[in-house]
């Protein structure tokens, strides 16, 4: 059998890698259809394709996804050695594929003439009788529900996270803090929309959860040498199974600002900042959007007006989360007022406040200036508050310009070096959400009887379960590789390729975690509906879903196209 199960992989792959081709022939035919005169991508032209390209990023997201869950079930097999078993891993990446192949072949075969492709073509491809069978196969009520009931005697596990050891100590470390300190105080935080509180933030702090991103000169936990993505990811996945917004979402923005301060930082700021943010003092929040534009940076207007000594700051931010809390404000801002400089026009200021745990705050400085903010309410994501904050002649001093005079007009790049790790952290929580809802519809699936049987005997909630744990897993296997590689200094891509993934994921499985509860699901006293609710962000924040897909996946991936 473990002959069988290495060629189902590597059959596994083929199938991926033949719909992978008819994908990179869409991709060339948009590429044909969009370039201007001068041999280059033009945005209008593109824009008339943008349904096309967003499937295409996702098709892209979802083959790239089981590309690397096959690899996973390889190493799998390779540490565990040959047996007569077919490994939980493989069955996962088995149908992972089927479903993968089976969702690129229906957004191809919808409208083929606008991605470029003709019916025989995909009937060539993806009316190949083997591939046929084998969706048939792993896609089948009988395997499905085969595996949902394994998942429900293995009381949810879902096989090998294939950590090191010293990120497996990690993420054991971060799971217990998780569910001791964060779960017992997350539907609290919650339901009456409170700051997350000390008993949280205080042994995160000692824990060194906040210098993760910072280098150990400097006071942090990573290398001095290389980046560990990796440790970000495990303690941030770990910590969102205890609460999103309470827990999982609290090194975000200390990342994004020590990675801004490593990119272009004096190194007075650096040796100033960075250990003071490795221990959490001050905390910090970033105040990038804007209330008319959001991942449309080079639109930005926070004008910032050069004065003796340094600037003077005025407009608006919103949702500047932690922003209240936060005792610095990494600050995006319009240096240069010509706007048809774009994004060459725009500077990073690090603006300090006081520290406030309230909906609302309000700073004056002793030359008059005035920082204001106020809470907005949202449905979920509840505990760090993110807040519209306007800035009404704020001085700011030249030595909190981030890179000093070198950085005017800079501001842009250190906002994407800020965000480089963004968007796998983001995937990182939605892992998380999705093993907490995971875990409470396994257990509920146990307890609760309808028409005189468990809820988990009955096939279809064993085919969701099997669903739920094949795309959690894919999701999270997907998102340590692509930590690896941005280890190496790779893997940007890849990056935005999985948070598209995982969040859309994440909403489904949460989803379908509060169906399986039935009424109860809908309760606001059961977790599932908070992990719902919390999950809808995903998808918004950290590059729009739309924006994600057609402005960096697709046109990537459109530009590089032979």
């Amino acid at each position: 059998m473990s002959q069988n199960a290495s060629q189902l992989i590597e059959q596994a792959q083929a199938y991926v890698a033949s719909v992978q081709h008819l994908v990179d022939q869409s991709l060339s035919f948009v590429k044909h259809h969009c370039l201007n005169e001068a041999g280059r991508l033009s945005g209008t032209r593109l824009d008339e394709y943008q349904l096309v390209s967003y499937e295409l990023a996702y098709c892209a997201a979802e083959l790239s996804g089981a590309k690397f869950t096959n690899d996973y079930a390889r190493q799998h097999r390779a540490k565990s050695g040959d047996t007569d078993v077919l490994y939980m891993e493989e069955r996962f990446a088995l149908h992972f594929c089927a479903e993968a192949i089976s969702n690129c072949r229906n957004r191809l075969s919808m409208r083929p003439a606008e991605f470029g492709l003709q019916r025989a073509q995909l009937s060539d491809v993806m009316d190949n009788e083997a591939m046929l069978q084998f969706c048939d196969q792993y896609l089948g009520a009988a395997s499905l529900s085969e595996l949902g009931q394994l998942m429900l005697e293995q009381n949810g596990r879902t096989g090998d996270y294939q950590l090191d050891e010293d990120k497996e100590i990690m993420r054991e470390s971060f799971q217990r803090f998780a569910a001791d300190v964060v779960a017992p105080l997350a539907e609290h935080i919650h339901r009456e929309d409170l700051m997350v509180p000390k008993e949280i933030l205080e042994p995160l702090t000692e824990m060194g959860c906040f210098g993760l991103s910072i280098p150990e000169r400097f006071g942090g936990l990573q290398p001095d040498d290389h980046e560990d993505n990796m440790g970000m990811i495990v303690v941030t996945e770990e910590l969102s199974r205890g609460s999103l917004a309470a827990a999982g979402s609290l090194i975000t923005r200390p990342e994004i600002l020590s990675k801004a301060l490593l990119a272009g930082g004096t190194d007075a700021q650096k040796e100033y900042w960075l250990p003071k943010l490795a221990s959490a003092d001050p905390f910090c929040a970033v105040a990038i959007t804007e209330p008319d534009y959001g991942s449309d940076v080079a639109g930005m207007k926070l004008k910032a007006e050069k004065v003796e000594g340094g600037w003077i700051l005025n407009g608006a931010k919103t949702w500047c989360t932690f922003g209240g809390k936060a005792g610095v404000l990494l600050t995006l801002a319009r240096t240069d007022p010509d706007p048809s400089l774009g994004h060459k026009g725009l500077s990073m200021f690090l603006v300090e406040k006081p520290s406030f745990d309230g909906h609302d705050f309000r700073f004056e400085q002793e030359n008059g200036g005035v920082m204001s903010g106020k809470a907005i309410p949202t449905i979920g994501y509840r505990g760090m508050h993110s807040f519209d904050v306007f800035f009404d002649n704020i001085f700011v001093p030249d030595s909190h310009l981030l890179g000093g005079e070198a950085g005017l007009g800079k501001g842009f790049y250190y906002t994407m070096a800020g965000f480089s790790g963004g968007r796998i952290q983001t995937a990182a929580r939605a892992n998380g959400l999705m093993q907490a809802a995971y875990d409470k519809a396994i257990a509920y699936s146990k307890e609760r009887k309808v028409f005189g049987q468990a809820v988990g005997n009955y096939q279809l909630t064993l085919v969701k379960l099997a669903r739920m744990a094949t795309l959690m897993t894919a999701s999270r296997q997907f998102t340590y590789a692509v930590g690896r590689l941005m280890d190496e200094g790779k893997g940007q891509m890849e990056a935005s390729l999985v948070k598209l993934f995982a969040c859309k994921t994440s909403e489904w499985l949460t989803r379908e975690a509060m169906q399986i509860h039935g009424g109860m699901g809908y309760a606001e006293e059961t977790a599932v509906s908070r992990f719902w609710i919390d999950a809808r962000v995903l998808s918004i924040f950290e590059g729009a879903e739309e924006t994600l897909a057609l402005k960096v996946i697709a046109r990537s991936l459109i530009e590089n196209a032979a």
